[in-house]
């Protein structure tokens, strides 16, 4: 993928929606591109997460595995498509931490990944563009917390 292809899913994604040019072309700089199968895995629960995606093509199953006793089961959180963000954000705080969830490719994908501490140490070289992530990240995880506590309902 080129580096101005990475810029315009960058720009287009709604995570980054509205963001300064030159941020954009930041970012673009620590991005790669991956090609992932349909039924892979992006990230399983339980491991350690290090990486933020945003889904250039294709559909991502975003889901959690429930044990309460005699109830066990898999809940869908989200469906992804093209220009959604996820993964491990919390890499920008520098500490490991364990995924929560599963993301699974329910057709043959493309996303830019970026390293958690990458995109921290340009936040902490760029403020503007660190309050303006930080702002962002907020969101997301309002809104993943709305859909999981959704997806527990239907348990």
């Amino acid at each position: 993928m080129e580096h101005s292809q990475i810029i315009q899913t960058l720009s287009g994604s709604e995570f980054f929606l509205g963001f300064d040019e030159q941020d954009i072309d930041e970012i673009a700089d620590i991005c790669e591109a991956r090609t992932v199968d349909a039924g892979a895995c992006l990230f399983q629960q339980g491991d350690l997460g290090e990486e933020l995606f945003i889904v250039a093509e294709g559909k991502i199953h975003l889901e959690r595995a429930m044990n309460m006793g005699e109830r066990k089961g898999k809940v869908t959180i989200d469906v992804l498509g093209k220009g959604r963000f996820l993964g491990c954000w919390s890499t920008l705080l520098e500490k490991p931490h364990v995924l929560m969830s599963t993301a699974v490719c329910l057709r043959p994908s493309l996303v830019l990944v970026i390293k958690g501490i990458h995109l921290r140490a340009l936040m902490t070289r760029n403020r503007e563009l660190g309050f303006n992530v930080l702002e962002r990240l907020c969101l997301l995880l309002r809104d993943r917390i709305q859909a999981a506590y959704g997806a527990l309902d239907k348990i």
